[in-house]
């Protein structure tokens, strides 16, 4: 399907990945309807509250969701209550409104069964035993999705401009000139936002169905972190922290936690495990990632220099 001169609704289009998609349509030709609570960067804006009601798609030809509740709140807590009302309640009223326009939904490499290996997975594998309500409520989301014949695309772990959750959480965990990774290095598949971006528009003319979106290649985990703290000019050594320590410190906290945690089982298994997403079926659609992440540091790098300067 061409975006140019099509009317593309993108929920989200105020956040991270929902700001690209949308900058990204308007560079392709088309005319942006963002829907959310606040504008976002570009094109015409319309107020959606996801717990609260209905979007407007009044025009609308193609709806891209980028709309979701993001974290990794505490089992029981008010946070854990909006994520489902927002990533599951939420896309039943967007489906419902869409009324049979194409719609790309937005899902999560975190929908998938943690427990079976994950050394190259497909979309067919299992969607269960996820480890917290992110991981749960996108995979009931994206379940209502397929069944209303969405195209679901499935990015694991977004990085580039704007992020505010990915790699800023990694510089944080930097304690003493320390950082401690749980277990030994790991290859890793990550997703340039620009590179969903894209997925998100070209994905309009596939097949319904659910397909991975990630880099070209799958990083390793040690060097793509320290790759990471350089270009940010972060000194940091990395250490590995044996698995069985990591889990039970995750344990702990989530124990202890009121409201996000600051380690969780869900953090360590993503960062300790090798999960890389198999993308030939997004290939086969004539889709190629281009953006990796160097191309991402080495704007960093040269943005850091450019201010010391």
């Amino acid at each position: 399907m061409r975006t140019g001169g099509v009317v593309i609704a993108v929920t989200g289009a105020s956040g991270f990945c929902g700001g690209h998609v949308a900058r990204a349509a308007v560079a392709a030709g088309a005319r942006v309807v963002g829907l959310g609570r606040r504008p976002g960067p570009v094109g015409e804006h319309r107020f959606w509250d996801a717990t609260a009601g209905d979007p407007d798609l009044t025009g609308v030809e193609l709806v891209v969701h980028c709309a979701a509740a993001v974290g990794d709140p505490s089992p029981g807590s008010a946070a854990e209550a909006l994520m489902h009302e927002v990533n599951v309640v939420g896309t039943e009223r967007l489906l419902r409104a869409a009324a049979g326009r194409p719609v790309v939904w937005v899902s999560s490499a975190s929908v998938y069964d943690p427990r079976p290996d994950r050394s190259l997975v497909g979309e067919d594998h299992p969607r269960a035993g996820q480890l917290n309500a992110y991981g749960r409520t996108k995979a009931a989301g994206e379940a209502l999705a397929l069944a209303a014949g969405a195209v679901v695309v499935r990015p694991r772990a977004v990085y580039g401009p704007g992020d505010t959750t990915l790699l800023p959480r990694l510089l944080s965990r930097v304690r003493a000139g320390t950082l401690l990774l749980p277990g030994p290095d790991v290859a890793l598949s990550l997703t340039a936002v620009e590179n969903l971006a894209e997925a998100c528009l070209a994905a309009a003319g596939w097949p319904p169905g659910a397909y991975n979106v990630a880099d070209g290649r799958p990083y390793g985990r040690d060097a793509a972190v320290r790759a990471v703290l350089d270009a940010h000019g972060v000194r940091a050594r990395i250490r590995h922290l044996p698995l069985p320590l990591a889990r039970t410190a995750a344990r702990v906290a989530q124990a202890l936690a009121t409201a996000e945690p600051v380690l969780s089982r869900y953090a360590v298994d993503q960062l300790a495990h090798p999960v890389v997403l198999d993308l030939t079926r997004a290939r086969s659609q004539g889709w190629l990632p281009r953006r990796t992440l160097a191309d991402h540091l080495g704007e960093v790098a040269a943005g850091a220099g450019a201010v010391s300067r």
